[in-house]
């Protein structure tokens, strides 16, 4: 007989009622924070408790706060005010924004001359600033305005007659508010990330365009909070002109209250007139903020400035429409594929000459040369620190070389040349060469508050010429063919990292360069992302643009080079096909550097 014993048997526990899976119905209490209840409580009890005093107690004289807040000397006194303030501070910006500029600029003598007028009037207090100014003429007795050094004169001026209480108001604040603005913009300019300059300046967009465009957009957003706090300051600094006797708001109120001893009343209605400033100034500020603050944020809040300018341009161009008789544009039929050749243009034939570049004792190129057919597909291979980057960057000239020189169809890039000498161009001669030389950065360098198609259109409207609508026909072309026809109105931070790649990529082609550059253009991507951008690079190989790509990526190299360059410590060891290179490579560091890449 046989004996079976089922021990799950035993252990297994009681059946448990079927528990409910579906929470969509359950009702759900949210967390209680009794410390948030008592705060709210004690907040109300305050502020409740402040009106009451306020309000209820005789001695704050609301009935004479009422009599004089509209009362006409103190709205004239408002007025002058308010004048002061948009004056100084529309004088004390501009003259601060030159300041700025110079301290930035190339020139040390100039960028001295403005740290010194920041260092003056920073030092020097505001009322002393508005008594020196107010007695000038003790000092000066006329305001020449001739060449200096001579006796040439254009006119002459007794300084009392030019230089009234309210023109040396006038002038103090704008000096003092110009010194104290120089230092917030300059801040302002210096936090705009260095790659956009290089991105701007590898299109070849104009410095002023670069300033108004690119560079101040992006520098409003570190200006303005700072700005406004200075003209809110401004606001209540005017006060100090009382020192002229310029019957400004606080000087107005002053000269009120020792008339009729109502002291606090008054001083009441000054303080709500500048509460009422200061709220101005703020919703002001709140909306520029808002406006400059496209492209920072994923979801950005609407802004009235933006929506306001956004119907003035659809109403300028309804208007324009309307008196004009075009062409019907012609539109390309859904699913035509876009041809890499009818957006690119015939490549140009690169030399590069001797070139020697060294960061102090660092030697980063050493006598580089190499010639580049037109057409042709160069990659540049190396460890890091090899130079790659540098020199790709010395073929646009984005680096100043020590010693030789680079050409694109025989045209020098970044000098003139007399003889046997080379003299380098301004910067505006380097700019129209650079034109032809299109680049991809590795971190993108996308400007972020522009959209996808703003940054493909903004240098050939600019550089190029090109009527605002063929630009926009071109760059939806362009965004197309990268795959990113939806994304036209998208800004970078809203795209992935392979899609803002290719809008770069669409980018430096708008421009339809004899040459493209990539340095190391998938090294900033996750690997799922790489493939998306190389993709475009291949199909870019046969468009006849030359290419010249630093990367890593052998297997790519492999497939898609006609020519490789193996670089290391700024020199040239080995170039050749992908065949000869990878297969059979000539010198024993090459070899050894496959051998770990492969």
């Amino acid at each position: 007989m046989t004996l079976t014993t089922d021990f799950r048997a035993l252990d297994a526990p009681p059946p448990q009622p079927a528990r409910k899976s579906d929470y969509a119905h359950y009702r759900i209490v949210p967390a209680k924070y009794p410390a948030r209840t008592v705060g709210t409580v004690f907040s109300v009890i305050v502020i409740f408790a402040i009106l009451n005093s306020v309000l209820s107690n005789p001695r704050w004289g609301w009935d004479v706060f009422a009599e004089w807040f509209f009362a006409e000397p103190v709205l004239a006194g408002l007025g002058r005010t308010l004048l002061l303030t948009l004056l100084g501070a529309t004088f004390g910006f501009l003259l601060g924004t030159a300041l700025a500029l110079a301290r930035v600029s190339g020139s040390p003598l100039l960028g001295s001359l403005s740290w010194g007028y920041v260092w003056l009037f920073r030092s020097i207090p505001l009322i002393v600033l508005l008594l020196v100014l107010n007695n000038l003429g003790y000092l000066y007795e006329t305001i020449t305005l001739g060449v200096p050094f001579t006796e040439i004169s254009f006119f002459s001026y007794q300084t009392t007659q030019l230089l009234t209480p309210f023109a040396a108001a006038v002038l103090g604040l704008a000096l003092n508010q110009a010194a104290f603005c120089s230092e917030i913009i300059r801040g302002g300019i210096l936090s705009v990330d260095q790659g956009q300059l290089e991105a701007a300046a590898a299109l070849g967009l104009p410095r002023s365009r670069q300033a108004s465009r690119i560079i101040l957009p992006q520098a409003m957003r570190t200006i303005l909070p700072t700005g406004f706090n200075e003209i809110i300051g401004l606001a209540k600094g005017t006060s100090m002109v009382y020192i002229l006797a310029l019957p400004e708001l606080f000087y107005t109120i002053q000269i009120i209250y020792r008339r009729n001893l109502e002291v606090i009343p008054l001083l009441m209605v000054a303080t709500v007139w500048y509460l009422v400033i200061l709220s101005v100034l703020s919703f002001i500020q709140h909306h520029i903020e808002r406006y400059y603050s496209k492209g920072a944020l994923r979801n950005p809040p609407p802004s009235l400035i933006g929506n306001a300018l956004a119907k003035l341009r659809r109403s300028t161009a309804s208007v324009q429409a309307a008196g004009t008789t075009s062409a019907p544009l012609v539109v390309r039929e859904a699913g035509t594929p876009v041809s890499w050749a009818s957006l690119a243009r015939s490549g140009g034939e690169v030399r590069i000459q001797a070139v020697s570049k060294s960061f102090g004792p660092l030697k980063v190129l050493d006598d580089v040369s190499l010639t580049i057919p037109r057409g042709s597909v160069t990659v540049i291979l190396g460890q890091s620190g090899s130079g790659k980057s540098t020199l790709l960057r010395a073929i646009n000239h984005l680096e100043r070389v020590d010693d030789g020189f680079v050409s694109i169809d025989g045209e020098l890039i970044g000098y003139r040349q007399d003889g046997d000498t080379l003299y380098e161009l301004k910067e505006k001669d380097i700019l129209k060469r650079r034109v032809d030389v299109g680049m991809v950065f590795q971190n993108f360098n996308l400007f972020p508050h522009l959209t996808a198609l703003e940054n493909v259109i903004e240098a050939p409207i600019t550089v190029r010429n090109i009527g605002r609508d063929e630009a926009v026909a071109q760059a939806r072309e362009l965004l197309a063919r990268v795959g990113l026809s939806e994304k036209a109105e998208a800004y970078p931070r809203q795209l992935s990292g392979g899609q803002q790649q290719r809008v770069a990529i669409a980018r430096a082609l708008a421009l339809r360069p004899k040459v493209l550059l990539f340095d190391e253009p998938t090294s900033a991507l996750d690997p799922e992302l790489v493939g998306e951008v190389l993709d475009v690079i291949r199909e870019l190989a046969s468009s006849g643009t030359t290419l010249i790509v630093v990367t890593h990526e052998i297997g790519f190299a492999r497939e898609v080079a006609d020519r490789v360059v193996f670089m290391e410590q700024g020199r040239i060891l080995e170039t050749g096909s992908p065949e000869k290179v990878f297969g059979a490579p000539d010198h024993p560091r090459t070899r050894e550097f496959l051998a770990k890449v492969l």
